[in-house]
This record gives structure tokens, sequence and C-alpha cells, in this order.
């Protein structure tokens, strides 16, 4: 079944003050028969601003053909500086991971095959999950029995320092304009890379003009000095968030609404005059994002045209990792 809506939340659990009633959800791209499969939970980016349409559908489809019973990740983010997020992030992609093992036979998902697949901040979040995941306790017992750890990450261009090459951006989502030094110390991923955590695939563009390229090398001499079996591929040439890098991700094609239900929300709190924002950010939100509103293009005609010229180079990385993922997971495409 694709597109059933799963929340990770009761009311009573979920205390992020700026969420204007959105609860975190996974959407699931489950397979239709009786087999057991490996499974990816894919978390989009966004900045901790947003959570991004073009790193959500497109990737889930993508691994879904591969054999993965796959589930796309809408954690909460901090669209205009409300709040800040602390661990919230962090606790949703835990309680995530939980819960998928904890309905795995429902779900048709082997318990030691389960992969997350992260994106930019959506990198970040899978990284902490892997580096921090043993902190994060769950409020429900029944959730809490059951392991949060990946068993391999796949993280694409992601944020990972905050130090000389950070975005600095997404920790202001996180903690605000003035971050403690033990904040950010906790989310700078290197520094707390050990031998005990899951094996990484990590890619990025050596021309990222978003988040620098020496990012994802940073984590990868990590994982070389403790010895996590990873694998890094870094790619010529290419722009920030390239998504699966076709021709359906340059022309805005597959994109689906369920990831942009908290801004959604937060719009209509909005323009309801529940919120101290002018009703024109309310509508801001809305044709920035393309909630309902045309969406105003992203690049120039020309602009397209030189990205279409790096899409062929960059769009074997899905297939790099699924042969990774073999190797590390034994899954070879079967099902059982």
């Amino acid at each position: 079944m694709i597109g059933e809506r799963i929340e990770l939340w009761h009311k009573e659990e979920y205390h992020y003050p700026a969420a204007h009633g959105f609860i975190p959800i996974m959407v699931s791209y489950i397979h239709e028969d009786e087999l057991m499969h490996p499974a990816m939970l894919v978390v989009p980016g966004g900045g901790y601003r947003l959570v991004s349409p073009s790193e959500a559908h497109l990737v889930a489809m993508e691994f879904y053909q591969a054999g993965y019973n796959v589930f796309v990740l809408e954690y909460t983010v901090n669209p205009l500086d409300e709040a800040p997020l602390k661990l919230q992030p962090l606790n949703d992609i835990s309680r995530a991971m939980r819960m998928i093992r904890f309905r795995a036979e429902q779900l048709h998902v082997l318990l030691d095959r389960i992969v997350v697949c992260g994106f930019s901040a959506g990198g970040h979040l899978c990284a902490s999950l892997c580096v921090h995941g043993k902190d994060i306790k769950d409020p429900d017992e029944k959730y809490q029995k059951f392991s949060n750890k990946p068993d391999a990450a796949v993280l694409s261009y992601p944020v990972i320092t905050t130090g000389k090459y950070t975005h600095k951006d997404s920790f202001v989502a996180l903690f605000g304009k003035n971050p403690t030094k033990k904040e950010l110390e906790y989310m700078s991923i290197e520094k707390y890379v050990t031998k005990e955590i899951p094996p990484c695939f990590i890619w990025q563009t050596a021309t990222d003009g978003t988040v620098p390229v020496q990012n994802s090398y940073l984590l990868a001499q990590k994982c070389l000095e403790e010895g996590v079996p990873f694998a890094h591929h870094v790619f010529s040439e290419g722009v920030h968030g390239m998504s699966v890098a076709t021709e359906d991700w340059l022309e805005r094609r597959g994109r689906q609404p369920y990831t942009q239900e908290q801004l959604r929300m937060l719009a209509e709190a909005i323009l309801a005059g529940e919120t101290s924002f002018s009703k024109e950010k309310g509508e801001e939100l809305l044709v920035q994002n393309g909630i309902g509103r045309t969406q105003p293009p992203k690049w120039t005609a020309e602009q397209k045209e030189e990205i279409r010229k790096t899409l062929k180079e960059v769009q074997i990385w899905p297939k790099l990792a699924e042969e990774w993922l073999e190797k590390i997971i034994n899954y070879k495409g079967e099902t059982r």
C-alpha cells in the first residue's frame, strides 16, 4: 500500500510549542505481498525550516522499486523561528525507527534490515540518530523496548559539522540565534563517531554551494579513523539538493503535499490571526512552497540547462547505494 499516513505521537506525548496542531507523520510505501522486505526511512532536508517535497516521493519510489518497504518522515521543523527545535526532530526520528520495528510484522519489514536515508539537514538528523540514538528514551514503554539504531545510513549532501564548514542556519533553527557551546558541540556529528555507529554511504557534489563538501569529507575521515564501514562518493559538479538528480526532480514533478502539513497548518494559523505574524507572511509561506498557490520558478531557463548537464553523472548514486547496501545488510533484491 502506498500512502498510508502514520502519526508518530499521541497529542499528549508531543510538546513542540509552535506546532499549530501538527503531529509528525510517516507516509508508507509498502509492497502488496506477504513477503518480508528490508525497510528504508527517508528523511528529506530543508534546513530544519521545511521538509523538502523534492526529497520525498521521488526517493521513496526509487528504493521501493528496488524492493524496500519505504517510509517518508515528516519531522518537526521551525519555519519562522517561533521556537527552537532542540531535540524534537531527533525524538521524532527515534520514535519512527522504533515504531517501524514495533510494527515490523504488520508492515512486512525485516527487523535487522532498516536503513535511514537523509538529505542535507535530514542527513544531519539521520547522522544524529546514528551517533546519539542511545541518548533518546521513548516515553512509551512499548516502543522503548525496540532499538532506534539504523542498520545502515545513506547520507546525501549531509550537514555534519558546527565548525568552520557549518551550515549555520540549520543550527539557528535547532537552537535559536544564541546556541550554547554545549549544544553546538553535541550536534557536530564528526566529534561523536565511534566504531559502534552504523555503516554509512555518503555522497555529495564538489560544487555544492549551500553545504560545503568538507562536511562529507569530515564524516568519511572519521569513519575511516574509527573503523566504520563506509563508502564516500563526490561527484564533480552539481547544485545542492539534487535528490535523485533526474528530469522529474529538475522539473519539480512527483512532489507530494504530505511533507508540507506543518507549513500549511502554520500558514492557516497565521491567516486566521492566531499568531503574531502578519497575514502577508502566511500568504508568502503558501506561495513560496507552492501550497495551494503557484510556486515561483526556482531557476531561470539558463540555470536549468546548466544543471541538466550535471544530471547524468549524479543520478547514478541510488544504484551505487543499492549495491553497497546489498553487501552491508546482505540484501540482494530478494525478499523472504
